[in-house]
């Protein structure tokens, strides 16, 4: 009888090892799945984003309802609400907050009431800084006197003097400039934090910054980690806060972080943000394309609703490097295609030889490879339900040289018996007959007309497109024995893609200048000029028919 304990005892580390793996697991599957999730819940609300701007939109009307119901001689309710006008308008649209900054300056001027003017002054320099004003903000900072203001609004002009040197040293990254605008970032941010309200979430924000700004990111971190643990900040806040840590940490935390500050952004109808923008520039570097696309374009949508010009450049930036990418994506996946038809076509060519070279017992293996490389074609074509267009074109042509070929192998073949057969009965003038019999400009005019017919089945409004390029007295209408005469074939080749004239002309049997002349008169013709003549000539529409058939 065997025993079983050589097997528990071999089984024991797996008590260990299992648990262990799930520990690491879960929790990254965890990760992943809520990742996915935040994702999903803010394409959601992206959805609904025009619920939460009616909303907001509502609130401001009511507001300046209520404005014009107060009397001119009321500068003190006109300040409150045109104040709180202000603070709705502040991330929401540049135009209308810049407004009624200036008229908060006015009315403050009237009431000569220094602090509030200073105070709607350094309100009109956060939304300078946010768009890139950064002259109009200091000349508005330099005609402030800090001795004339009360702690409140001292603490707001230092927090502006953070902001606006710290954006000024990301904007102008000069060897020279930038660290002195820093330095003086530096210096307003530790008066702004010595005046901020102790255990606010300004102090702690400032201090993060500052903690940051000293390179020492596990202070700056856990000082907004305890923002975000607080219960009673706003969602603005919250947002403001979680994007802020994303800029301190790494990996799934930082997307999932981003991702929940562009969806306080949407909830708060927050137009003065990046957080949707940084969101998509992560995705992008994930290789996630589709979701890329859908951030960036609501991020231009939101710059261009506020009015930032500055956000609106860097999104248009980070779009052309989407469509670059996306571009490049294309082509590595044509030029993938096309290597493969290039190995089936070769692969074929060297079938079709073997099927004249070998015994009748080879022609079953060579029908076999033909079948499996039809098998292949078959499957490209499932795969590639989006082939383009310079494909199908060179599969259309490939079978017609087939045929051409496989037509005169069969009458070399039949002339090749019949000359035998007359050198050995020493019939030299059927023989000489035979030869006079072939008409080799018969055989090339056959030759075109084939590929002409073949042309225009793919091309089926080539003839009037092409026309359209010309005035009416100008265009080329084909004889009724032809189907394309020669300037018309020319650029049915360049519309093929063969745009170079030496290889135009030994096709069409021509001299080269022949080939620049017929260009040359058709183009002084046109209705338009020069490359963008070729330009228009390229955009002659495929048969739609066979659109239909690669996208089926």
């Amino acid at each position: 009888m065997l025993s079983s304990a050589p097997i528990y005892n071999s089984l024991k580390p797996m008590k260990f090892f299992i648990p262990a793996i799930i520990y690491f697991l879960l929790p990254c599957a965890a990760l992943c799945h809520q990742q996915d999730s935040l994702l999903s819940v803010l394409k959601m609300e992206i959805l609904r984003k025009n619920e939460y701007d009616t909303k907001k939109e509502q609130k401001i009307i009511r507001l300046r309802n209520q404005l014009q119901r107060v009397p001119s001689s009321d500068l003190e309710k006109q300040y409150l609400l045109c104040d709180q006008l202000y603070w709705e308008y502040k991330d929401y649209l540049f135009d209308s907050a810049h407004v009624y900054t200036k008229r908060l300056i006015r009315i403050a001027t009237s009431l000569k009431h220094v602090p509030r003017r200073y105070e709607s002054q350094i309100k009109l320099g956060f939304i300078q800084v946010s768009c890139g004003m950064f002259k109009e903000a200091f000349d508005g900072i330099d005609q402030l006197e800090v001795g004339l203001m009360p702690d409140e609004v001292k603490f707001r002009y230092y927090q502006l003097k953070t902001r606006a040197f710290t954006r000024l040293s990301m904007y102008n990254t000069n060897k020279f400039y930038s660290p002195v605008h820093q330095s003086e970032s530096m210096v307003a941010l530790i008066c702004a934090i010595q005046l901020s309200p102790p255990h606010s979430f300004e102090r702690l924000s400032l201090t993060a910054v500052l903690y940051n700004n000293m390179n020492k990111t596990k202070e700056a971190a856990a000082c907004y980690r305890r923002l975000l643990s607080n219960d009673t900040l706003t969602e603005h806040q919250m947002a403001i806060a979680s994007h802020n840590l994303s800029n301190l940490t790494e990996g799934p935390e930082k997307r999932s972080l981003i991702t929940k500050s562009a969806i306080y952004d949407i909830r708060t109808s927050t137009k003065e943000t990046m957080a949707i923008f940084r969101l998509a520039e992560l995705l992008f570097k994930e290789g996630n394309i589709e979701d890329t696309e859908f951030l960036l374009k609501e991020a231009t949508e939101q710059a261009s609703f506020y009015g930032n010009k500055l956000h609106n450049d860097e999104i248009m930036t980070a779009m052309k490097a989407l469509e670059a990418e996306k571009l490049i994506r294309l082509e590595s996946s044509k030029n993938r295609t096309l290597t493969t038809l290039i190995c089936i076509l070769a692969a074929a060519i060297t079938a079709t030889g073997i099927i004249f070279y070998v015994v009748y017992r080879k022609l079953q293996d060579v029908r076999r490879r033909e079948a499996n490389v039809n098998e292949q074609n078959r499957q490209l074509d499932y795969l590639n339900k989006k082939l383009s267009e310079d494909a199908i074109i060179k599969e259309e042509y490939i079978g017609y040289f087939f045929q051409v070929v496989s037509g005169y192998i069969q009458k070399l073949e039949k002339i090749k018996r019949s000359s035998e057969r007359m050198i050995r009965h020493e019939s030299y003038k059927e023989l000489a007959e035979i030869a006079r019999g072939i008409d080799i400009k018969k055989e090339r005019t056959s030759l075109f007309d084939t590929f002409d017919n073949i042309f225009l089945k793919l091309f089926p409004n080539f003839i009037s497109s092409f026309n359209s390029l010309l005035k009416a007295e100008d265009q080329i209408i084909p004889k009724k024995t032809e189907v394309l005469n020669t300037s018309l074939r020319i650029f049915a080749l360049v519309r093929l893609g063969i745009k170079d004239s030496q290889t135009i002309a030994n096709i069409l049997e021509n001299t080269i200048s022949t080939i620049y002349t017929y260009k040359f008169r058709v183009k002084s013709k046109a209705i338009v000029q020069g490359e963008e003549f070729d330009k228009m000539i390229m955009e002659i529409k495929f048969n739609d028919q066979e659109k239909q058939a690669v996208n089926s």
